[in-house]
């Protein structure tokens, strides 16, 4: 499985995971939302689980996701200040849909 994060997003997550409630956790991102064709994302401080995988990212963070959640596989995290400041998190190869 692959995750892509911008250099914003990292930023971002590298303060979570440094958080007091981050102890002994890690950043997973999970699906919302199942369409068929497309999901909606999130993300929030989690710990492994036995269908996870822990996936290595160039930005040094690890990031957890279910195995059994095809979606998963190829998100991109982004984080955005303008117009207001979040995450998007999408994945380029089964739609882009947030939150």
């Amino acid at each position: 499985m692959k995750v892509k994060i911008n250099r914003n997003a990292a930023k971002m997550l590298k303060k979570m995971l440094e958080s007091e409630e981050a102890q002994g956790k890690m950043i997973r991102v999970y699906v919302t939302e199942n369409h068929v064709n497309h999901a909606h994302f999130d993300l929030k401080l989690d710990t492994p689980t036995e269908h996870d995988e822990v996936v290595k990212t160039d930005k040094d963070i690890d990031i957890l996701l279910d195995t059994r959640e095809e979606f998963l596989d190829g998100v991109w995290i982004q984080y955005f200040f303008l117009p207001k400041e979040e995450f998007l998190i999408t994945n380029p190869s089964t739609g882009f849909h947030q939150h």
